[in-house]
């Protein structure tokens, strides 16, 4: 198993950061370094659905951030809104806009990856591009900011699979900061968590089927703020 010296560690400050409810559904600011569902391990259970379930006891799971990912979650209360509300995320019905921080200068100002992915099995949780095995999986990005030597982009993933924006960064040759799976040294010292949050969410609602759209600050935004402007990207 890669990464032998992780320790769980869940940040219990907020424990749980309610951005949105009602009878049907509840969106949530998922923290860095909490799991969305429990591990195998005792001490891999604490996690974003069993805190949520303290609280609205109804609570199902119907999409996922990685562990070291932040931002919005959206959680199902019934059966009802949780079927409408799956059917939308399999139909690629939602709207999801990422933020990360990258190595390097992203030449592009703008761009898609399309690489399939499967799971990298003897080095699992991490995935890998495979083209004869693969699922496919599309990346769509925006260059919004590069400064000393750091791309901050806006990702928006068409699909949704495991890592998929890690793994298509990388495959780019920029690794998203702090990412202890995918980054390279240098990559890994710039930040000390990953680098990569879930800035807003749209969907229709369960029950109305109003469009409705989440916004969640940006963790590291200072980072962002406080960085030196270039005048532009180049590779």
């Amino acid at each position: 198993m890669p990464n032998p010296d992780f320790v769980y560690r869940p940040p219990q400050t907020p424990y749980l950061e309610i951005i949105y409810q009602d009878d049907a559904m509840v969106v949530l600011n998922k923290p860095s370094g909490l799991l969305s569902v429990p591990g195998k391990a005792q001490e891999h259970k604490d996690c974003l659905i069993s805190r949520v379930q303290r609280v609205f006891p109804t609570a199902t799971v119907v999409h996922r951030l990685d562990m070291a990912t932040s931002g919005l979650m959206v959680m199902a209360l019934t059966k009802d809104a949780h079927r409408h509300i799956s059917r939308q995320f399999e139909k690629r019905e939602t709207r999801k806009t990422y933020i990360a921080r990258v190595y390097g200068n992203v030449a592009a100002p703008k761009g898609e990856i399309s690489l399939p992915l499967i799971c990298d099995w003897p080095n699992r949780p991490k995935q890998m591009v495979d083209h004869e095995r693969g699922k496919p999986a599309l990346t769509r990005y925006d260059v919004l900011q590069c400064a000393d030597g750091i791309t901050t982009v806006a990702l928006y993933p068409v699909t949704g699979r495991s890592h998929q924006l890690r793994v298509h960064m990388l495959s780019l040759g920029h690794p998203i900061l702090g990412d202890r799976l995918y980054a390279h040294d240098a990559a890994l010292a710039l930040a000390p968590r990953l680098q990569l949050h879930a800035l807003r969410l749209s969907l229709r609602h369960p029950v109305s089927d109003t469009p409705l759209t989440f916004e969640s600050e940006c963790p590291f935004r200072e980072a962002i703020a406080t960085a030196s402007p270039a005048a532009a990207c180049s590779g």
